[in-house]
């Protein structure tokens, strides 16, 4: 069994893996895999070639189409298009390697080992990274295990709350953000039910919430066809959840808290310790992902502690214990935040939090 890492420690671990060693990382369909490790080595100045095996249909796919040499005398390959021509090492990344046919599998076998590919030497310090989907839902291929042993295998899973920051930062649509926060179950997978599948029924993923994002972005209000659009994307069980929660509406934003409090504390004090946790999370996501730097930071600072007080003298235990973890956690902007505006709020959570 592989271990299990999440995307802070994939990065530990491409970081910390010589060249010379491949990786294969084993996850679900539609988890960022492609897009992490692209966005890590061009980061490097280095060129990703993905290249999708269980899309080929034979070995000439990947290693070229062979004719004659000059002399005409022996067979040679025709260069692929992807191998590099200025001999700069690049990163070649296997995806779908147990979607493969398995002649295409010992064209792999020499690449994972050699780091050749029909006679040609990959440049130096090339990597070569492959990815698997790993579930009885996919249709794949048993990989020899002397092509396993080339490999370091992780299994790939990051965290909701990766997912929660990375969607933040990047502009996902606020109340799927939101959704996910309170239901972190439908971010992949949703919740299993008995009724029959035939093959065709949609499941929520990661890809799937930012194509949701991009339809409903300029659409302040969402109707039953939208719903039906969304239903497409996610399936309808996600879908149905995600409307659900628009018309509850439980948790107001980081956005409406640091602008005025006051305006929303009635309903604060009315919250469940899990959504106290909710609101905590997207304080500090706010502040963490800059969001405060066109802000008025001394109005936020000012309604952020009258938040805290509420914490303190509603005594919420949960949710005073879960804004320490926070301020301890890994959120260099959200403490420096706290630690500069807040340090007597911060203070008084601390001995609050040890008196519990």
């Amino acid at each position: 069994m592989a271990v299990s890492i999440n995307i802070e420690e994939l990065m530990r671990v491409l970081k910390k893996t010589p060249a010379d060693q491949n990786i294969l990382l084993c996850g679900k369909h539609g988890i960022g895999k492609s897009e992490i490790l692209t966005k890590f080595f061009e980061a490097q100045g280095m060129k990703v070639v993905p290249l999708f095996l269980g899309q080929m249909a034979d070995p000439g796919d990947l290693i070229g189409l062979p004719e004659k040499d000059e002399k005409g005398e022996s067979t040679v390959f025709l260069q692929p298009y992807w191998f590099p021509k200025d001999g700069k090492p690049i990163v070649l990344f296997l995806d779908e390697l147990n979607r493969a046919r398995p002649e295409l599998l010992q064209t792999v076998m020499d690449l994972a080992l050699n780091r050749k590919l029909a006679g040609r030497q990959l440049p130096e310090g090339s990597r070569i990274i492959s990815a698997v989907n790993d579930g009885e839902e996919y249709q794949l291929t048993d990989l020899d295990p002397a092509l396993v042993s080339r490999f370091n295998i992780y299994n790939f899973r990051p965290s909701v709350k990766e997912w929660i920051s990375w969607a933040d930062s990047n502009g996902i649509d606020e109340r799927i953000v939101r959704f996910i926060q309170g239901k972190p179950e439908f971010l992949e997978g949703g919740v299993k039910t008995d009724i029959e599948s035939n093959g065709l029924d949609k499941t929520p993923d990661r890809r799937g919430w930012t194509k949701v994002s991009s339809l409903i972005k300029d659409e302040a209000n969402l109707d039953e066809f939208i719903r039906k659009m969304i239903a497409g994307v996610v399936g309808v069980q996600a879908a149905g959840a995600f409307f659900l929660s628009l018309s509850k509406d439980e948790v107001i934003s980081a956005k409406q808290l640091f602008e005025n409090y006051e305006k929303f504390q009635r309903l604060v004090k009315e919250y469940k310790p899990h959504e106290l946790s909710i609101l905590c999370d997207r304080v500090c996501l706010y502040i963490e992902n800059g969001h405060l730097e066109v802000d008025k930071p001394k109005d936020a600072a000012k309604n952020l502690g009258l938040f805290i007080d509420d914490l303190l003298e509603n005594e919420n235990h949960e949710g005073a214990a879960y804004f320490v973890t926070l301020i301890s956690g890994e959120h260099p902007k959200f403490v420096a935040f706290i630690t500069k505006r807040l340090m007597t709020h911060y203070m008084n959570l601390i001995k609050y939090v040890q008196s519990i």
